[in-house]
């Protein structure tokens, strides 16, 4: 199960330059995608062979048809996915042919969710639970969805979460969540403005010390991904691909990883298994870009394994 925050991206490449008056600049490709940390990683999750419910709010818009239709038509179950009087959540994103992708975003829905959006049955019912930008779902912080939470744990449920936003305010906010999580995936800015420490392993090590987690994985961009648990931590570098857009890597992880969890993997084998996806999706234009299946995913990692 995913949970939180939904989102239309709308991507184009290349974009070097933006078109003056009236003029047009052709570019190659257009595609609109279900994005964000919730609905992204659900796609990603629901083509690599897992059962996915996703939670959360669109529009009651042409947007949130489309998003719906879309999630529907991967596999997703979104018969739980409120429909607000409010805008879809939705993203501009022109990618320059460097790779870079400077965005136009509207939030949408996605402030509106709060606990009685959320079937507490359905949570229960659950292997997984992925925390899906918490940090942009603030009005989740409330103890009648930390309720919920705890029952879904105690249930049997394995919580992971991911985050949206930089912003420090938003991400120290997110922290109220940790104590109900069991593996924590920010990429590198997030960590280090939520614990003020110098370095990814210090970071780390903080959100491990402070909040019981039993791992950390933090994202390092073409860096790889530092994999902490309370036994010590490993770097893993990322996969020698040719990247075209990285929007939806970090989503990719997140589902590459709980696919391992699913399949009773280790944590490092799991995160080896979120490095693949992520690659794959890196090598294409938006969010679910390059993910077939999870053989395919598995077929990445074992050719990285062979000497």
């Amino acid at each position: 199960m995913t949970l939180g925050v939904h989102i239309v991206d709308v991507l184009t490449l290349p974009v070097d330059t933006l078109p003056t008056g009236q003029d047009t600049v052709l570019v190659d490709q257009i595609r609109l995608t279900a994005a964000g940390s919730a609905a992204g990683t659900a796609v990603d999750l629901a083509k690599l062979g897992a059962d996915v419910v996703s939670m959360g709010a669109v529009g009651d818009d042409e947007l949130g048809d489309f998003l719906i239709m879309l999630m529907t038509r991967h596999g997703v179950d979104v018969s739980r996915l409120a429909r607000l009087a409010d805008q879809t959540s939705a993203s501009i994103l022109p990618i320059t042919s460097r790779g870079t992708r400077p965005s136009l975003h509207v939030p949408g829905a996605n402030l509106s969710v709060v606990a009685e959006h959320v079937d507490g049955d359905a949570l229960a019912a659950a292997q997984v639970i992925h925390l899906g930008g918490p940090d942009v779902t603030w009005a989740l912080n409330d103890p009648a969805f930390f309720a919920k939470l705890s029952a879904a744990r105690d249930a049997g449920a394995v919580v992971t979460m991911d985050l949206l936003s930089n912003l420090p305010d938003l991400l120290k906010g997110a922290a109220a969540f940790l104590p109900y999580v069991d593996f924590f995936l920010p990429n590198e800015e997030q960590a280090l403005a939520m614990t003020d420490a110098a370095t990814p392993a210090e970071a780390a090590a903080s959100l491990l010390a402070e909040h019981g987690l039993k791992a950390v994985l933090v994202t390092l961009g073409g860096e790889g991904s530092l994999v902490a648990t309370p036994e010590g931590s490993t770097v893993l570098p990322v996969l020698p691909v040719e990247v075209v857009d990285t929007t939806g890597c970090g989503d990719a992880y997140c589902a590459g990883f709980i696919s391992g969890l699913l399949h009773d993997q280790d944590v490092l084998t799991a995160a080896r298994w979120g490095t693949a996806a992520a690659s794959l999706v890196a090598q294409g234009l938006g969010s679910d870009a390059g993910i077939v299946d999870l053989a395919g995913v598995r077929a990445l990692v074992q050719s990285e394994e062979r000497p």
